[in-house]
């Protein structure tokens, strides 16, 4: 079975390739992916394959059944991109400015609807049922993972496999792990009122910047000097805003940023610890505060016994050349929310473009990545929707 599988994979290599740049080159970003939706339901149907749209918003699913009984296994690709400028050489560069897909997203997408419909092709050989979830706006919380769940996307589903594209691992790499491999992934932002006034008379004002700066300052010691140096945790205050002209002190200054976590109380503590330090500093200047602490994305949880399974399943695929298991990572990633769900696994797939000028990370105007990663996403996908009825 896994052989008529895998020649169809590579028979629709092409196709796969060319799906993929279709939508590098017409991004949308989250909550806003309407065409990228029609674009994912109009394959479906062409193929007569059942499809739901507007599933939790801009969301899609599909299912193909085997023609015996059998468990219910979804797999899931997001198809949301970024507001980035896309500063790639490259033919299928976006042709939306100020919009890109800088994460891989286009490519979950073409490798999922490519081998949905070569499972479809081969249904009479298959058991149990194939749920092929689209999710939109994984990008940007509250994200889309949550309301497709809610509107119905995991029913009946017994377990959920999922993969990144990962530009910084050599394509043929399969990286796993068991337990938390991707954090919580939480945001804030902090408005600090001072009282303005001229450049020459510092005294007669209350410096929004020197007390934001202060802040700043502050907020790095929570990790450094607050948590325990076994777990992991992250603040970053990412942007800092006071605009004025140069001979004007600011009344106002505003803070935005990142917390990373995987331990639930850890994450408590510097929601609260974080309220106190801006309290206190803001106290000491004589200035007020707005603060707001966004919970995003849990921690992505993987479970024990479906990670095992992955593993063993990527050996099937010739094109893997090394399964190691990996550290895990600051990122945060809706998937979280399915695992909370169901059993399940999310893993990396290798995708560095062979380039000598394409080695650039996630989330870069240059990202990219090695197109023939696609072929071993799917691949292993496969395989694991395939043998997951044999355990």
């Amino acid at each position: 079975m896994l052989t008529k599988l895998f020649t169809k994979l590579e028979g629709y290599y092409e196709e796969m390739v060319s799906i993929r740049r279709y939508l590098h080159q017409h991004p949308e970003l989250s909550f806003q992916e309407y065409n990228t939706a029609k674009f994912i339901q109009s394959y479906y149907e062409k193929l007569n394959i059942e499809v739901k749209g507007n599933v939790g918003g801009n969301g899609v699913v599909a299912k193909v059944y085997g023609k015996k009984s059998g468990k219910t296994v979804a797999l899931r690709a997001d198809f949301d991109a970024l507001p980035i400028q896309d500063e790639k050489d490259v033919p299928y560069k976006s042709l939306v400015p100020g919009v890109m897909h800088a994460c891989g997203h286009d490519g979950h997408t073409a490798t999922l609807l490519v081998l949905a419909k070569a499972l479809n092709e081969l249904s009479k050989d298959l058991e149990g049922t194939y749920v092929f979830i689209h999710q939109h706006a994984e990008e940007y919380a509250p994200g889309g993972a949550a309301p497709m769940i809610e509107d119905g996307c995991l029913e009946g589903v017994d377990v959920i496999f999922g993969t990144h594209l990962w530009s910084s691992e050599p394509t043929g790499t399969i990286q796993y792990r068991t337990g938390p491999i991707m954090a919580a992934a939480d945001r804030f932002e902090i408005e600090i009122q001072g009282q303005g006034g001229h450049g020459a008379q510092p005294h007669k004002t209350k410096d929004a910047i020197v007390t934001a700066s202060q802040l700043v300052l502050n907020l790095q010691q929570i990790v450094s000097r607050k948590v325990n140096p076994v777990e992991a945790a992250v603040v970053t205050v990412a942007s800092f805003t006071a605009e004025n002209a140069f001979n004007v002190i600011a009344d106002k200054a505003k803070l935005v940023g990142t917390v990373r976590t995987f331990n639930e109380d850890i994450r408590k503590f510097i929601e609260s610890e974080m309220e106190r330090l801006i309290y206190g500093t803001c106290y000491s200047a004589n200035s007020t505060y707005k603060y707001d602490f966004v919970r995003g994305y849990p921690p992505v949880i993987n479970h024990e016994r479906e990670t095992e399974f992955l593993i063993s399943c990527a050996k099937d695929v010739t094109e893997v050349k090394t399964i190691e298991e990996t550290e895990p990572q600051m990122g945060g990633e809706d998937f979280a929310y399915y695992l909370q769900k169901v059993p399940g696994t999310f893993f990396y797939t290798g995708a560095k473009p062979v380039r000598d000028d394409a080695g650039y990370p996630h989330h870069h105007p240059k990202f990219d990545i090695d197109e023939k990663a696609m072929l071993i996403a799917a691949k292993t996908l496969g395989t694991a929707a395939v043998r997951i009825h044999k355990e």
